[in-house]
């Protein structure tokens, strides 16, 4: 435990603390109701049991404002390419459903269960890169209404900068790599070699208009004049491809 200087307030670091979780939980709600104006906020759960009781495999997870979110999926080993993850997860977005909502959300390491969701017609839409253990961890939503998400356009593009210009290039991408936001556009991941005159950048975009406008904005050529006259950069564009929903195969 340690006190902040000048004051009594203590600060306890600790493990699982049951009522400090059941007041954080209770504050959020009140705010978070209050902000949104939604307060249908409930638990949800699904429960396959076999003739001995025992259980077969479990969901948990939530609603609230129109949405529907999966903590947890689990089937006993025993049970497994049975037909019950599928069958959870449908009776999940049926209840989801009565409850008003009109997407799902889950997110799965890439070692649980990233192509059981895509089967299930759950969109990639985003990914924590690097945890744990190098491993990434995926966010899926899946609308419930028959409407799709809009597809994502990703590119991947390699970049080779001479060495005497690693300074200039480094303050360009400063100024050009904030202009994504503004074509609906995002970094999702950024790699560079040890000496840093290679990178590889993996940008997403909300739609082709999205992307086809930022290769457009004059902002990225007058920067790089700026920046870099007359330097020539080795770019290529690797791949360029649509992510768009997958539908359940059976």
């Amino acid at each position: 435990m340690t006190t902040e200087p000048g004051t009594r307030l203590a600060v306890v670091v600790g493990g699982d603390d049951p009522e400090l979780s059941k007041r954080l939980s209770a504050e959020l709600t009140v705010f978070n109701n209050r902000a949104t104006g939604a307060d249908d906020e409930a638990d949800l759960s699904v429960r396959v049991t076999d003739e001995a009781g025992e259980l077969v495999g479990g969901l948990t997870g939530w609603t609230w404002g129109g949405c529907g979110g999966i903590s947890m999926l689990w089937v006993r080993e025993d049970q497994r390419r049975h037909g019950w993850g599928g069958r959870l997860l449908r009776a999940a977005e049926d209840e989801a459903r009565r409850r008003g909502c009109d997407r799902m959300i889950v997110s799965s390491f890439e070692f649980q269960a990233p192509p059981f969701y895509r089967r299930h017609g759950y969109v990639e839409v985003g990914r924590s890169e690097g945890f744990p253990g190098g491993y990434s961890d995926l966010h899926f939503i899946k609308r419930l209404d028959g409407s799709e998400p809009r597809s994502r356009i990703r590119v991947v593009v390699l970049l080779d900068v001479p060495e005497e210009h690693l300074s200039a290039f480094g303050r360009y991408e400063e100024r050009v790599l904030p202009l994504l936001a503004e074509h609906d556009g995002r970094l999702e991941q950024r790699l560079r070699t040890g000496d840093g005159r290679t990178e590889v950048h993996l940008l997403s975009f909300a739609g082709r208009d999205g992307y086809q406008s930022y290769l457009a904005d004059p902002r990225r050529a007058a920067y790089r004049d700026e920046e870099l006259p007359g330097v020539e950069l080795a770019g290529r564009v690797l791949e360029v491809s649509e992510v768009g929903p997958v539908r359940p195969t059976h």
